[in-house]
């Protein structure tokens, strides 16, 4: 009676790489490295010309009040006032007043209206973007007619009252970034990081693992000679 002995099984020896993925790594490691350069340059610019084609695009309109002093106060007070009006521009007991007219919610309000002050002159600039031209322009203006309100309400306090100075008109241009300006964005920063990859790329080696020798040229291996 024979008896079957299993034999031990052999460890798993790991594969070679594939012949195509090989010969692939050859022809990468063949290209100039311009090639790269090219490559990543390209990329990047049509990413950001789909970036730009694909986004909505944003218009913004500004409105601006000035902060006049009355008999009983003096110009420097206004100039305080209105950087203080300025802040409390994009505050809740402003854009509560403002959702009325402009006819969106305080969210909607809060995140595209922006103030902005003058160190020189009392005057506030509030500048409200949106999808739609005309929207951008009722926001805007809903926002200093509540400031314009509150301030009358305060007047007898503060001495200072805030007048409109310049209404906010329906922008015809939109403010974001064109097609063409982020195709030129996304070009210079694809041929950057193709430039930093040519940089961080492995050099090549020898058979044996090693780096190749360095063999100065002529005119350096004279000088040397002499030096010794």
């Amino acid at each position: 009676m024979t008896t079957k002995t299993d034999s031990p099984a052999t460890p798993a020896t790991p594969t070679a790489p594939p012949r195509r993925l090989r010969a692939a790594l050859r022809r990468l490691r063949a290209l100039p490295p311009w090639s790269l350069l090219a490559a990543g340059t390209l990329t990047g610019a049509l990413a950001g010309g789909a970036y730009g084609a694909l986004t909505p695009p944003a218009y913004s309109a500004s409105a601006y009040v000035v902060a006049v002093p009355t008999a009983k106060s003096d110009p420097q007070a206004a100039l305080g006032f209105a950087q203080a009006y300025g802040r409390v521009a994009t505050q809740l007991a402003v854009l509560g007043d403002a959702q009325v007219w402009a006819g969106v919610p305080v969210p909607t309000l809060l995140e595209s209206v922006r103030s902005a002050t003058s160190p020189d002159a009392p005057m506030v600039a509030v500048t409200a973007t949106s999808a739609r031209p005309d929207l951008a322009a009722d926001m805007a203006n809903a926002v200093t007619g509540a400031m314009t309100r509150h301030a009358t309400h305060t007047k007898d306090a503060t001495h200072i009252e805030l007048r409109q100075f310049s209404r906010a008109i329906q922008p015809t241009q939109p403010s974001s970034a064109s097609p063409a300006l982020t195709a030129l964005v996304g070009a210079s920063a694809g041929g950057l990081l193709a430039g930093l990859a040519l940089l961080a790329r492995p050099r090549p080696t020898t058979p044996d693992g090693t780096s190749p020798a360095v063999v100065p040229g002529p005119a350096t291996a004279a000088d040397a000679h002499g030096q010794l």
